[in-house]
């Protein structure tokens, strides 16, 4: 069964080794990684990861920095690793929208460069609400690419974590609802949204939206793989949010819920392969 991370984090060596350095230059990344026990992972570091969870690709960004001149080092970095490794890293570009026509134009480099998609996203980070019109240009820009844009959601109760937004299921479906035909795959479940799928008039809403995983075995119960299933069976991206949890341990726990066959295919590969859009509907990532 093909096995494809929707959602994993890597960083240059070099930048990895400067830790500090931008820790004092981005306050989010300060937030998330000024801790020495926050691991930061390089391509290297995914590749193997991917080896031992037996993961055919995975779907990889740098981090979204509020400077455009660090997201383009991010993504210098994860364009030259998907060179390195064609197939089976799966290029997206960070990008802070706030930026205005730097961003846009980063993006459209990357894009045109092999880009597979924007993302993620972090508004709270990057100082922008979702919906602020500095998103416009992105999401046309995506649109015109037919490539998907990945937006960090968060859950808007339970307990507090570094890192943790302001950006809800809320404001996530007003912007779906804003762009409706650019594909957009909400993080951390869209911070619970896929559960107002089960509302008609919010589900004609949410028509071109994916949901990914990343992170919910820190969120959430298991029960929600089979539960989120059953009404978005077609929707659910398996992703793990790595190197903040491990690949081969986030897999293990999937596949000991118990999902139908066919369930567990689509959450594994087939519904990552849909959001990728035409390039992928073959099968190939």
């Amino acid at each position: 069964m093909q096995i494809i991370d929707a959602h994993t984090h890597i960083l240059s060596p070099a930048m990895a080794a400067a830790r500090a350095d931008y820790v004092a230059q981005d306050r989010w990344f300060g937030l998330l990684y000024a801790s020495p026990r926050a691991r930061l992972a390089t391509a290297d570091d995914l590749i193997r990861s991917m080896d031992a969870a037996e993961i055919e690709a995975s779907v990889a960004f740098g981090f979204a920095f509020a400077r455009t001149e660090l997201c383009r080092q991010c993504n210098d970095y994860v364009l030259e690793a998907a060179a390195r490794w064609p197939g089976r890293i799966i290029p997206f570009a960070v990008v802070n929208p706030r930026e205005g026509t730097p961003a846009l134009e980063e993006a459209r480099r990357c894009l045109e460069a092999g880009a597979r998609g924007l993302g993620e996203l972090m508004p709270d980070g990057q100082g922008y609400a979702l919906d602020d019109p500095c998103l416009d240009g992105l999401m046309a820009l995506a649109q015109s690419h037919a490539a998907p844009v990945m937006v960090h959601v968060n859950e808007l109760v339970g307990h507090a974590y570094p890192g943790k937004g302001t950006a809800g299921p809320r404001d996530a479906y007003a912007l779906a609802c804003r762009f409706p035909q650019t594909r957009l795959i909400f993080s951390h479940w869209g911070g619970g949204l896929p559960f107002y799928e089960l509302m008609p008039t919010a589900r004609q809403g949410l028509a071109n939206v994916y949901y990914d995983t990343a992170a919910s075995l820190y969120l959430y119960d298991d029960r929600i793989f089979a539960e989120a299933g059953r009404w978005a069976p077609d929707k659910v991206l398996f992703a793990t949010d790595y190197p903040l949890i491990g690949q081969r341990r986030f897999l293990e726990r999937v596949q000991q819920v118990g999902l139908e066959p066919d369930l567990l295919e689509r959450l594994l590969a087939g519904n990552l392969l849909r959001a990728l859009g035409p390039s992928a509907a073959g099968g190939e990532p």
